[in-house]
């Protein structure tokens, strides 16, 4: 029997899935969850053998849940499912340990074709995704100083910094509209969304750049 924990932070979504993957003989749902710290505590209980894996979650991103994950339990199967399909954040599930990545946008049925292809040992990830991401010479070069303009990648020093839009703007004798644009395009590029994910990029990355 395949064992599935969902994590996704739309309801309606996890009860696609479930519906989807109800009748399917050999497989059971064990569990699912709207965050990343309530998955934590079900995979911890009940260990699936897979994990499909929303990215943004509120307390706990479905990165940071993947690396824990992995540690604990490295037999687990980690599908990501999310609507990113930057290439940063790809990379990031990938390194993170992720067997699979499906992207929101796409049929259901990629869901069941993923689990199947990962309990063979497989990687499985959408036909919407750059295969060549999961080459580690192109993934190193998908890096911050690669994708990344040199103004941002020197917005991004000052963000890793704590300065503040308005602080930044005074450094660079510029506007805090213009700060502000750079910001939203340096997480489109890095696959980021929500209040502080820009920051906390900065501070992890800042020898990358």
């Amino acid at each position: 029997m395949i064992t599935v924990a969902i994590a996704e932070d739309h309801q309606s979504l996890i009860d696609g899935i479930s519906l989807l993957l109800k009748y399917e003989e050999g497989i059971s749902i064990i569990g699912t969850s709207n965050d990343g710290r309530d998955l934590l505590d079900i995979v911890r209980l009940k260990q699936p053998k897979v994990v499909i894996m929303d990215i943004r979650m509120p307390k706990l991103d479905g990165i940071e849940a993947t690396k824990i994950i992995m540690k604990e339990f490295p037999h687990t199967k980690v599908i990501a499912f999310s609507m990113f399909d930057q290439d940063q954040a790809v990379i990031q599930m990938r390194d993170a340990g992720a067997k699979g990545y499906i992207l929101k946008n796409s049929p259901l049925e990629e869901i069941l074709k993923a689990i199947h292809a990962v309990m063979q040992g497989k990687v499985y990830y959408d036909t919407g995704i750059d295969q060549r991401l999961f080459d580690d010479a192109f993934a190193k070069a998908k890096t911050p100083k690669s994708v990344l303009s040199k103004s941002e990648r020197e917005i991004l020093r000052l963000i890793a910094q704590n300065k503040t839009s308005s602080e930044i703007a005074d450094i660079r004798f510029t506007a805090v509209s213009t700060v502000e644009k750079h910001r939203k395009n340096m997480m489109r590029k890095l696959g980021l969304s929500g209040k502080g994910e820009l920051l906390k990029y900065a501070i992890e990355k800042k020898y990358d750049f």
